[in-house]
């Protein structure tokens, strides 16, 4: 702000007429982009960094349309004050400005007065009338007058930052909060310095008042959107934390194969991986397991129950943990489906869930296993791989009372069994396959493990096939996480 020096100071000249208006069709065209950015932000009410973005743009076009407006007053220099009939040109009464403007308009939001220390008089611009909601007609207030409208908790602010001016020649800088008659709260940024006189003196005070209201609400909502926005994030690391350890601390801890030799001539190597989505951040309800059981059978079992975070991660923890149990007294595969179905469906927050659940004998090489809504296990044999022929059963919780069939089959010394989740190979966009449709897995998705049974072949340990599986699909775009486990029968 220029300093005013004295009060028949010639009036500053506005800047170029064409340099202004190459910067009012800069802020427009910038504006314009803005608000195209605001358009794309999402609009669900729901989201806390959709709601923080359009707080962000919201407020960047709050402060362009001030810009512009301001730009124009700078082009076009100040408005022209009427002289009022009843008035003389020496009269102190308030000077008023053109009608007020419409709703919302910029050019209502500033305005300036002038106090003369020296008679007491004050001088208003017709804008400053409509900031403070004052009758055109009615004197101006004075400095000692002024707090009247102000805030309580907000007068010392402008009783100090006027004193300073006024004693020291402090140029005045700050906002305070003003009720109107009409019971309206604004909020108003004052920016004023002295007049002084010849002698150096302080002859009056000039300050320009600025209804900041809006653009202070448009600040205040950005920054809880902001917070909210943080919160979330906050809460979703943490449940990430906590869903991350909670599945190292159910999922078997063994890297590498895994050996049963308590099972003797016909023992299983094993080995697992569990690879997280590709998309998401989020942990899911995947889950493998191998489990040596009383009798020297072995438990192989995936699963995977819909959704993520923490909750379904500890859905999937109590579903594990039954299974487990239930498999060492000695459940059968196809019964224990059927009870954790039962389970699931008494849980208080409803899920989905799929899984294949085997129990291999070594002493005859046989596999009983039963599967909800699952990929088959694939076999793979003397080079070749084939899905097993799968027993009806549907996914967990789906349906009260569901009764799981159970199959069988005669295994071999080297055959390999591959059981792996949905989320392992996923589906093509624009061509899905029917077969898909029953949860078993289709045909183009799981040939493409079948075309890695030559190398299967020449593998030597069950974790040198899981190393290949990865390989083949470690860095695929997957929607979800996924699991696979492979077991290979001993001699």
């Amino acid at each position: 702000m220029p300093p005013h020096l004295s009060a028949d100071r010639p009036a500053a000249q506005p800047p170029p007429r064409g340099t202004v208006d190459a910067l009012i069709s800069q802020t427009r065209r910038l504006r314009g982009e803005v608000d195209a950015v605001r358009r794309e932000a999402p609009a669900d009410g729901e989201d806390p960094q959709g709601r923080w973005q359009r707080a962000l743009c919201n407020l960047a076009l709050h402060q362009l349309n001030d810009l512009d407006a301001h730009l124009a007053q700078l082009r076009d220099g100040p408005p022209a004050v009427p002289v009022q009939p009843t008035a003389t040109p020496a009269s102190p009464t308030a000077r008023t400005g053109p009608a007020a403007p419409g709703h919302g308009s910029l050019l209502s939001r500033v305005g300036s007065a002038e106090w003369n220390l020296l008679t007491d008089e004050a001088s208003w611009s017709g804008e400053l009338y409509q900031i403070l909601g004052r009758e055109a007609a009615a004197p101006p207030l004075t400095l000692d007058e002024l707090p009247s409208l102000v805030f309580d908790e907000d007068r010392p602010m402008l009783t100090t930052m006027v004193t300073d001016c006024l004693i020291d020649a402090k140029p005045i800088d700050g906002e305070f909060r003003i009720v109107r008659p009409d019971g309206g709260v604004r909020t108003v940024h004052m920016m004023g310095e002295p007049v002084l006189d010849a002698d150096g003196s302080t002859a009056s005070m000039w300050a320009v008042l600025r209804d900041v209201s809006e653009l202070r609400r448009s600040q205040r909502t950005v920054g809880e959107t902001r917070e909210s926005l943080q919160r979330r994030q906050h809460v979703a690391q943490t449940e990430h934390r906590l869903a991350v350890e909670l599945q190292e601390a159910v999922l078997p801890p063994w890297r590498g194969s895994l050996r049963f030799p308590r099972q003797g001539p016909g023992a299983l190597d094993v080995a697992a991986r569990y690879l997280p989505s590709s998309t998401s951040a989020l942990i899911g309800g995947n889950w493998y397991d191998a489990l040596e059981l009383p009798d020297t059978g072995t438990l192989l079992s995936v699963g995977d129950l819909t959704g993520h975070g923490v909750t379904v991660t500890s859905g999937m923890a109590m579903l594990l943990g039954a299974l487990r149990g239930m498999a060492v007294a000695g459940t059968q595969p196809g019964q224990l489906l059927s009870w954790l179905n039962q389970l699931l469906d008494a849980t208080v927050q409803p899920a989905l869930g799929s899984a294949v659940c085997c129990r291999y004998l070594p002493e005859t090489r046989t596999l009983s296993w039963a599967q909800a809504g699952h990929p088959a296990p694939l076999l793979f044999r003397d080079g070749t791989g084939r899905a097993l022929a799968a027993p009806d059963g549907v996914l967990l919780g789906a349906t009260s009372g569901a009764v799981y069939g159970q199959a069988e089959e005669r295994l071999r010394v080297g055959d390999l069994l591959l059981l792996h989740t949905e989320g392992l190979v996923p589906r093509r966009s624009g061509s899905p396959d029917p077969d898909e449709a029953g949860g078993r897995g289709g045909t183009a998705a799981v040939q493409r493990l079948l075309d890695l049974a030559p190398r299967f072949g020449e593998a030597r340990t069950a974790q040198d096939c899981v190393r290949m599986v990865v390989e083949e699909f470690g860095e695929t775009e997957r929607e979800d996480d996924a699991c696979v486990l492979v077991a290979r029968i001993g001699s």
